[in-house]
This record gives C-alpha cells, sequence and structure tokens, in this order.
C-alpha cells in the first residue's frame, strides 16, 4: 500500500503557532516580526476572491464566526510522478470558530469520500478534488458537501512536519499501541515505537499519526486531533518558543494561506485562553466499500446532515432562502392588509 505520509494536525499545528506567537507579541517583537514575515510570503487568495458564495458579507475573523479549511498535501514528485502536476490533498479539516464563547470544532473529512465535485461536474473521491482543479476546487467541493462557507484555508505539505516536531525536541505523548512503520523516505520498519507514555521525534510522530494499520479511520483521525493539541501545547512552551526560528523557517516554505497576518493573529483568544487551547472533535461516519468504479468511503446521509447542522449553529448561520420567504410573505401580507 502506498505510504499515506500528511496528517491532519501539522498544517492545524502551523496555523495555531502563527496565530498564538503573533498573539503573544510581548515575548519578543522580532518574533513577531518574523512571524508577520513568514504569513505574508505564504499569502495565496482564491480565484473567487475574499468571499465564499455561501456568505452574504465577507467576515471579519475579529469579530465574526469564521471557518478554516486545513488542507494537507504531499506534492513530492514521487507522489504525483511529475513536479508540475497537482497533487492529491491528504487530510481536510474544517475548522469553525464561534467568537461568542471562544470555542472551535474540527470536523476531520476523509480522504476517501465520495461526494460530487462542481470542478468536473461528477462523483469521486474529495481528495481528487486539489489534484482536479488545486485549493479552488477543494473549498468549492468542501462547501458542496457540508453547505457550510469556507471562509479561509490554509494548505501545507508534509515538507515542514519533521523538522517541525524535532525543533520543538520531540512531544511527548501516550502511544497507545506498538507500531512498526516506514519513515519518511519510506524505509519500511524504520520506525519502531512501543506502547507507552514518551518522547517523539518528528519521524516517530508521523508514523504515529499516518498509520492505519492497527486501527480504524475514524480512530485514526482522533489520534492525530490529539496530536493536534499535543504540538501546540509544546509549541508555545519555553521550549518550543527558543526554537522558532527552526520551525518559522520550516512552516513558511511549505504553507499558502489566504489570511493575512493581522486576520491570523485575531484568532489569539480562542489560543490564549485561560483554561488553554481546547476544540471539540468531530468525524464523518460512514463505511468503505467497492462500488464500479473502485473504493470509497461512503459517508453516512444523516451523519453529514447532522455534522452540517452542527457546523451552521455553531457558526451562528440562518437559512438565507427561509428569510427570502420570510420577507417575501411579509411584503405579501402587507400589500393584502393595504388592499383591504
Amino acid at each position: 500500500m502506498k505510504l499515506k505520509k500528511l496528517t491532519i494536525f501539522l498544517w492545524t499545528a502551523a496555523f495555531l503557532v502563527l496565530a498564538g506567537i503573533g498573539a503573544a507579541a510581548g515575548y519578543a517583537v522580532y518574533l513577531t516580526d518574523q512571524v508577520k514575515e513568514t504569513a505574508t510570503e505564504s499569502h495565496e487568495e482564491l480565484d473567487r476572491g475574499g468571499m465564499s458564495d455561501k456568505r452574504v458579507e465577507e467576515v471579519n475573523p475579529a469579530k465574526d464566526h469564521t471557518s478554516v479549511l486545513f488542507i494537507g498535501i504531499d506534492d513530492s514528485e514521487k507522489r504525483t510522478g511529475q513536479e508540475e502536476l497537482p497533487a492529491r490533498s491528504d487530510a481536510l479539516v474544517l475548522a469553525t470558530f464561534n467568537q461568542d464563547d471562544k470555542s472551535i470544532k474540527m470536523l476531520n473529512i476523509p480522504r476517501d469520500s465520495l461526494t460530487y465535485i462542481p470542478e468536473v461536474g461528477y462523483e469521486d473521491k474529495i481528495a481528487h478534488a486539489h489534484a482536479f482543479g488545486g485549493v479552488d476546487a477543494t473549498v468549492q467541493t468542501v462547501e458542496q458537501l457540508l453547505d457550510v462557507p469556507v471562509d479561509y484555508y490554509v494548505r501545507l505539505n508534509f515538507n515542514s512536519f519533521v523538522d517541525v516536531v524535532d525543533a520543538i525536541g520531540g512531544i511527548s505523548y501516550d502511544v497507545p499501541f506498538d507500531i512498526t512503520e516506514q519513515n519518511s523516505s519510506d524505509t519500511a520498519g524504520a520506525v519502531e515505537l512501543e506502547e507507552g507514555y514518551q518522547t517523539i521525534n518528528g519521524e516517530e510522530a508521523l508514523a504515529l499519526a499516518r498509520t492505519r494499520k492497527y486501527d480504524s479511520d475514524l480512530a485514526r483521525g482522533d489520534r492525530q486531533m490529539k496530536l493536534i493539541q499535543q504540538i501546540f501545547d509544546e509549541t508555545m512552551s519555553t521550549k518550543g518558543l527558543n526554537n522558532f526560528d527552526d520551525i518559522l523557517a520550516s512552516v513558511s516554505s511549505n504553507m499558502k494561506t489566504n489570511l493575512t497576518f493581522d486576520e491570523m493573529i485575531s484568532f489569539k483568544d480562542y489560543f490564549l485562553q485561560k483554561d488553554g487551547f481546547t476544540f471539540d472533535k468531530m468525524q464523518l461516519g460512514g463505511e468503505g466499500g467497492f462500488t464500479g468504479h473502485g473504493w470509497y468511503y461512503q459517508v453516512n446521509d444523516e451523519e453529514l446532515t447532522a455534522a452540517s447542522q452542527t457546523l451552521k449553529d455553531h457558526l451562528n448561520l440562518s437559512n438565507p432562502l427561509a428569510k427570502d420567504d420570510e420577507m417575501d410573505n411579509f411584503s405579501n401580507g402587507d400589500e393584502n392588509n393595504n388592499s383591504m
């Protein structure tokens, strides 16, 4: 089976790290300047412009409920075959941020989910949307699947992952089982971990996050979510801050986002709360199986509807069409009353 190198937590953690450090400007002015430079170099707008088609007006993360799509990409030549070909996305997470209670929800979208891809006009694995049309096609497909606006995106490839974790000095983690895995160079059996609480380096964390042999895809997603929080916590510690130059160097060459620096640091209140950074983990339930065109993850319709509604509620979204209908009915009522 082809090695699945990318994991959701790197891309999420990169954004959280930039936002958190930018917010903690009092630590050192030079640090904030470095983060700003990284954010500027990584900035890339979507073809659609700044506003989602599912929004009535543009949002401001400093005062509005917003969403961020994290896209994990393996764009190595080995994976794509040719460097200029777009890669598939190996990880997708949609995070919603509620400004009222400073809460975060993160939905893991299985990469093999069968869904309609507007870019090509037919159903396929959601991971293929990026190969068909890059970030824009991926954003459009996620919006179509969940009926939720994607306000911002953060796209990174796997190259920075090992360096980031190693720059922190490794992370502490309770490994749930013994594993033997390939490393990032595809060397079989190069990474071995025993069950138990320990400090793991970048290669070991990558192996732990990507392995699919020991439990389910949903358990894998939960494992990755836990690693998001651990990476963030340890990066924000003194140990991580002392090595932030190396962390930024890795992230800056491997990230693209339509977030500006000011927009990034406007998320500071979510990450610097008294009780620390936390989020609600969500999964799209379903089951894998073969169709006439291959193996797909078929999302359960009821769970999809429930997840969509949960995210809409978290963003405090109402149905614009329902509003329009109410206005029409109200207007018609006035006309009827006036005619009496």
